[in-house]
């Protein structure tokens, strides 16, 4: 990738493929789908916003778990939608809820898989029934930016159901496992109706010339991909098992991190751990969210989390932790 951008640099002063056709083909064909029911963007979270302006600008209800990735009810206001949180149920998509929650507003379902903040899958079978669920005008968009992560099989892929289910949208990003954060590059695959949709809308330089650069290299590299995440999850394993021996709650993950859910901890756990030179996040409220680093970085947020569970008060049962 680091070839393909340095050698992308000697055209950054031409107009290169402003409609990102290049990159669409590319994922297209890499995804097994047409042209057209491809868009690219710059990262998933403005194809997002595209995506709800185009199809819940009217205040239409969007429908999506909570906690879940914290951009969403921002991102559905900001294009003029109203958002519709469910609470999540043993840290993952509570559908029957869900289901519940779809009106004659609905327009769209949002979910985030795996989740961010708690690392939960849905499956494919359970996602197929909930499709069943749902009333035939109501679009469901998972939100799939941490998949690669998740073992294989053991997560809904939304392209695969796309093609029995034309409701749903499946939207990734290169900014993940591919590690392209700083170039903003995502992509959604939709029904053709969705993806001409978004055309009033999309930017004329939609994806820099380095970043299509960069993501249509990554493609061609996803063995190296695949071994990352490999490691990845070896280690995120190990932080599991270590964090959960020291007596705290962490729900399975099978995403880049871990979530903490410490109840009146939460800020003090964050301050702490901010206090010895490691960053971790609170999120709603409801929990911290733990990053999987390096063996080293992950050795000392457990070296930390040993410390703070042995400053806990002697005894007393805290919220996320067990005795």
């Amino acid at each position: 990738m680091q070839d393909a951008l340095r050698q992308s640099l000697e055209d950054v002063n031409l107009t290169g493929d402003p409609f990102s056709r290049g990159l669409v083909a590319a994922l297209a064909e890499h995804l097994d789908v047409t042209p057209r029911q491809v868009a690219a963007g710059p990262g998933s979270a403005a194809l997002l916003l595209q995506l709800l302006g185009a199809l819940a600008s009217d205040g239409a209800e969007v429908v999506h778990a909570w906690p879940s990735f914290d951009m969403y009810p921002p991102l559905v206001q900001a294009a003029g939608g109203t958002p519709v949180p469910v609470p999540l149920k043993d840290f993952g998509h509570d559908l029957d809820a869900m289901a519940a929650a779809v009106t004659p507003r609905t327009r769209l379902v949002l979910l985030c898989n795996p989740n961010n903040p708690t690392g939960t899958v849905l499956g494919e079978a359970e996602l197929k029934e909930f499709l069943g669920r749902l009333p035939s005008r109501v679009l469901v968009v998972v939100d799939e930016a941490y998949l690669d992560f998740a073992d294989r099989g053991t997560a809904a892929d939304a392209v695969d159901l796309f093609r029995g289910d034309p409701r749903v949208i499946a939207v990734r990003t290169f900014s993940k496992s591919y590690g392209l954060l700083g170039l903003r590059v995502g992509y959604l695959v939709a029904d053709e109706s969705v993806v001409a949709a978004l055309a009033p809308t999309s930017l004329f330089l939609r994806v820099s010339t380095p970043a299509q650069a960069a993501a249509r290299a990554a493609l061609s590299a996803q063995a190296v991909m695949r071994r990352q995440c490999a490691e990845l999850g070896r280690e995120r394993e190990r932080v599991h098992r270590a964090l959960t021996a020291l007596g705290y709650r962490v729900p399975a993950s099978a995403a880049n991190f871990h979530w903490l859910p410490l109840g009146e901890d939460n800020a003090r756990f964050v301050a702490f751990c901010a206090d010895h030179g490691v960053a971790v996040r609170e999120i709603a409220g409801a929990g911290v969210r733990v990053t999987v680093g390096t063996p080293e970085a992950n050795d000392e947020l457990i070296r930390l989390a040993g410390m703070f569970a042995s400053d806990t008060a002697s005894g007393a049962v805290r919220a996320g932790r067990r005795q």
